[in-house]
């Protein structure tokens, strides 16, 4: 038998003074409620109610195990409401991952504004480690952890939170060396720049867009921003981030590559848990940086 209701059937029963009273009160029956309080007696070794055929008492042992029962249950009820108070306030730890380029970019700063502006949430920010099944982060205590794939996985929730916008670059004077790019097919014929997740570029958009699985694989990183970096340098063609190649791009270390077919976005998905009630603090948390993305767009430049 359960202690805690045995507990809560016997505090019921010395509140009101019988057992069909009692009963009403919790929603069960007479017998029920009195077999409860039997149990609760044979389990402490101590008879805890004076029964007769028209009313009960407690006993000297009863009153003194209703008072402590009682205090248990009210600090049970009181951690109980403390916790769902806690899930409803944004505030608290909160727990994110995601890959080592995805943090580099615009998503680290996206976190340090939300840090900044929510001080009672403690967050923690990790970089790398994430095992290819979408679910594991939870199981490793993260809260949220963020992709650039549409994964469909009922085990986890999704938000697409913003898009981030990749450009084909190289420097001046590796195109001067080499050659305008005129059409996609040729960069089979040059030099590449290739993350070692991001085998296959994609060029141009919708219906129009082409694969293109490279071929001449000049220089190979895990980092977006070395890959950047060595093509500032002139080491060949580069598919990167946006923004953190805006400075080279105004600068002219860096030019846009077929502009007129450009290359298409990712999207920043989201992924936490599938609970039916998300926690406050992750709501306020994905809507502050959807916000963000929205108030920080890349701002224009003539290419």
């Amino acid at each position: 038998m359960d202690r805690l209701l045995v507990m809560r059937s016997f505090v019921t029963v010395a509140k009101v003074g019988s057992f069909s009273g009692a009963a009403k009160i919790l929603g069960s029956s007479g017998s029920l409620v009195s077999r409860h309080v039997a149990d609760l007696e044979k389990q402490v070794g101590v008879r805890l109610v004076n029964r007769t055929a028209r009313s009960i008492s407690l006993t000297e042992p009863g009153q003194r195990y209703s008072a402590f029962a009682q205090r248990i249950l009210d600090e049970i009820d009181d951690e109980d409401a403390n916790i769902a108070e806690l899930h409803d306030r944004p505030e608290g730890a909160l727990s994110i991952i995601c890959p080592k380029w995805i943090g580099g970019l615009d998503l680290g700063d996206a976190i340090a504004a939300f840090a900044v502006a929510h001080p009672k949430i403690t967050v923690r920010f990790e970089l790398g480690g994430m095992s290819d099944r979408t679910y594991d982060f939870l199981d490793s205590g993260f809260d949220v952890a963020f992709h650039t794939r549409d994964l469909r996985d009922s085990s986890v929730r999704l938000k697409r939170i913003a898009a981030l916008p990749f450009v084909l670059c190289a420097s001046r004077g590796y195109v001067a060396e080499h050659g305008e790019l005129s059409d996609p097919n040729e960069l089979a014929h040059h030099d590449c720049l290739v993350h070692v997740n991001d085998p296959v570029w994609r060029i141009g958009h919708g219906h129009a867009s082409t694969l293109h699985k490279i071929r001449k694989v000049a220089f190979q990183s895990n980092s977006y921003i070395a890959l950047q970096k060595a093509a500032v340098h002139g080491r060949g063609i580069a598919l990167v981030p946006h923004r953190p190649a805006y400075e080279d791009l105004v600068s002219g270390a860096l030019q846009v590559l077929l502009p007129e077919l450009a290359v298409p976005d990712r999207s920043l998905y989201a992924i936490y848990g599938p609970a039916a009630q998300v926690p406050r603090k992750v709501e306020v948390f994905l809507d502050f940086l959807t916000r963000w993305f929205s108030d920080n767009p890349i701002p224009a430049f003539e290419r």
